[in-house]
């Protein structure tokens, strides 16, 4: 009897305890290990370590060397920070640079009032003014800048012509330096427009149709629902477009590089950072100080990016 007792208790003993009423116990899942999370975010990892921190990394230790002519390179230190700071042309750079994205900034107020008439109700055509401005985004730049060449030119250009026949006398507005970057910053907003008109169309559908009955129902007009209602509700989107659109313009070269050359009388007044990084390290093969110039830009929208993000928290709404 002893014998059997004691076998009995220890039984019991190796038996699970039978759950209290009223609690559960959690089961863990067969996946849920931490090395699954590596396998879904390993690809992803690697991909940004090599083509993203990487490069980056690259440029900076070669901004710290100089390039010899027949390959190779010697550590300089700071000699190419500080040859940059000294270089004229980089004040040059930076001031076109600064006007040029001020003037991009102009197709932001412009896009939201388009995709506001877009997105009126009852509209004929929709999707064909949809269609049409979106064109210029899918379109190759090589083949924008050959189009706005012919239509500027001071000769045989299309825009002259239209402004001769109202007895406006035209201009070369490529080689003029007081034309020549505006001119640029015209095709710029004109190539981002539908971009950003089909992400402030998103944003409007996504505004709910209850905000705007209530206003109708107190008596608020189309302008007064526009500047209290849409804009105030669409300024998440306002601001992404602002971000995306402030660092495009900052890396601005493609427009600048098809639509003027070298010799234009007009290129001081419309060279860029992106295009003073060109210059010096593919035409004068000095590696170290063009990416010393790639990294104060890299700084340099860091920078502006971050006081964005905190200013963003005095305008942008978010529901």
């Amino acid at each position: 009897m002893t014998v059997v007792a004691s076998r009995e208790a220890v039984q019991a003993e190796r038996m699970p305890e039978p759950p209290r009423p009223g609690i559960r116990r959690r089961r863990r899942s067969p996946g849920a290990s931490p090395w699954w999370a590596l396998v879904f975010l390993g690809p992803t990892a690697v991909g940004i370590a090599a083509f993203y921190l990487w490069p980056t990394v690259r440029t900076l230790l070669i901004s710290f060397t100089k390039s010899g002519p027949f390959g190779g390179s010697e550590w300089v230190g700071i000699d190419n920070y500080a040859r940059l700071f000294q270089d004229p042309e980089l004040l040059g750079a930076l001031r076109n640079t600064a006007l040029y994205t001020v003037i991009a900034l102009i197709g932001i107020p412009l896009a939201v009032a388009i995709a506001a008439l877009l997105n009126t109700t009852g509209l004929k055509g929709r999707s064909a003014y949809r269609t049409l401005y979106f064109i210029p985004v899918v379109t190759m730049p090589a083949a924008i800048a050959l189009v706005w060449r012919m239509i500027y030119n001071g000769d045989y250009g299309v825009l002259n012509a239209a402004l001769g026949a109202v007895g406006i006398d035209g201009r070369s507005w490529l080689t003029d330096p007081n034309t020549a970057l505006v001119a640029i910053a015209v095709v710029g907003i004109w190539a981002g427009l539908g971009t950003n008109i089909v992400i402030f169309l998103a944003g409007l559908q996504g505004i709910p149709d209850t905000i705007m009955e209530a206003a109708d129902l107190d008596g608020a007009g189309p302008v007064r629902k526009f500047f209290s209602i849409t804009i105030p509700l669409l300024s998440p989107s306002i601001f992404f477009v602002s971000v995306i659109s402030v660092i495009g313009a900052l890396q601005v070269f493609d427009l600048v590089y098809m639509m003027l050359g070298r010799s234009n009388p007009a290129m001081p007044n419309t060279r860029t950072v992106v295009y003073l990084f060109y210059e010096a390290g593919f035409l004068d093969n000095d590696r170290g100080y063009a990416a010393a110039v790639a990294f104060l830009l890299l700084l340099i929208i860091l920078v502006l990016t971050i006081v964005q993000f905190r200013l963003q928290k005095k305008w942008v709404h978010y529901e």
